[in-house]
């Protein structure tokens, strides 16, 4: 008999993070996520996560996205043939074209349940494993250069070979940060600076001309997300590669940036791409482009990190360094077996699909109110 979605399960999740984290002027303490379960007629489970605090990029909270997956979602996929990926892509479009992160959740938890049919894992179904380990990005925020430099010999310390370093509060403090880390590391570790839209062009060329002999591996959004001239003066002048991130939101705003020739480098992670199929085709367009991608979202649980993880595994055109660390910022996780990534790398899993199982314990104990 052919298989069927029989049960849609959509849980709100608000992880507890490590500390209080600030980005872009936001400070956070926990982080509010999605969890999706769906089971096959045959009882096999498929699961996903999404964490929608990217508002400009995934619209809705998550309790919002929670109530679109459950009411408008759910009843359309009972009966739907769970293998069939590009038709449940048709079909999730026209039920949320307004919150495209309810679609991306349940395409991914879709798309693990097919690679758990198939007993393959995830980057399995993708067409295979480029690479049999990842590296991951450390981080290091807006502070004084000394705190700067002591976060950055720990992240060394511990394995990790690359990290971003946040700028955005003034020009003369980022470069004195800047320069206090790449002391502090050496030649040990490729640097990278995010600017999170805090900067227009004309700031973020003086903070080029400041660090520029800092052999910065990338500068991440110099300028704001619709500003693609602004990108590409600052990618010709500033004597810095350039990576669009906020400015790439789904496939046709990655092809903007390839005519506008205003970036070296991509980033986005599965939500913005809208799921796991889109991101693999956009992979695919930028290395046509030649343009190599950085995959990942700062924050998110186990089963989205480990997503882009075989997602990133699946291609040679992500650069080493994934930004999907989310597991090293919350206090635990919805899973039986906790994704630790501390070390800075990590074999690729060899279970089928992500390789994990969601616990209902942590689901409840967790519960977004």
């Amino acid at each position: 008999m052919k298989l069927q979605i029989e049960r849609v399960e959509v849980f709100g999740v608000a992880m507890p993070l490590i500390g209080t984290f600030k980005s872009a002027g936001v400070s956070k303490q926990a982080t509010k996520c999605v969890v999706v379960r769906l089971t096959a007629s045959d009882g096999t489970v498929g699961i996903s996560s999404i964490e929608p605090s990217a508002v400009t990029q995934s619209p809705g909270t998550a309790a919002e996205l929670a109530v679109a997956i459950r009411e408008r979602i759910a009843p359309a996929l009972i009966g739907q043939d769970p293998t069939n990926i590009n038709r449940l892509i048709e079909l999730l479009d026209g039920l949320t074209p307004t919150q495209p992160g309810a679609g991306a959740a349940v395409e991914m938890a879709c798309v693990e349940l097919a690679s758990r049919i198939q007993d393959v894992p995830l980057y399995t179904y993708l067409g295979g494993a480029a690479h049999t380990e990842v590296q991951f990005n450390g981080w290091i925020g807006e502070l004084p250069p000394e705190e700067a430099a002591a976060e950055a010999r720990q992240w060394l310390k511990a394995g990790f070979r690359s990290a971003k370093i946040k700028v955005g509060g003034g020009v003369e403090a980022d470069a004195n940060r800047v320069a206090a880390v790449r002391d502090a590391v050496g030649s040990a570790m490729k640097l990278r600076i995010d600017a999170n839209l805090q900067y227009d062009a004309d700031t973020s060329l003086r903070l080029c001309r400041m660090v520029k002999p800092f052999d910065l591996q990338l500068f991440e959004q110099p300028a704001a997300k619709d500003d693609l001239a602004g990108l590409a003066r600052v990618r010709r002048e500033g004597g810095i590669p350039v990576m669009a991130d906020e400015t790439i939101s789904d496939h046709a705003s990655l092809i903007r940036v390839i005519k506008a020739d205003c970036a070296d480098f991509v980033k986005f992670g599965i939500k913005q791409a809208g799921g796991i199929l889109r991101a693999s085709r956009m992979l695919a367009t930028a290395e046509a482009a030649g343009l190599p991608v950085v995959i990942g979202h700062g924050f998110g649980l186990d089963p989205s990190t480990l997503a882009e993880v075989m997602l990133a595994a699946s291609s040679r055109n992500v650069l080493p360094g994934l930004e999907c660390v989310g597991p090293l910022k919350v206090k635990d996780t919805v899973a039986t077996t906790r994704l630790d990534i501390s070390s800075g790398s990590i074999p690729l899993p060899d279970g089928p699909g992500l390789g994990i199982s969601l616990d209902e314990n942590k689901l409840e104990q967790y519960r977004l109110h």
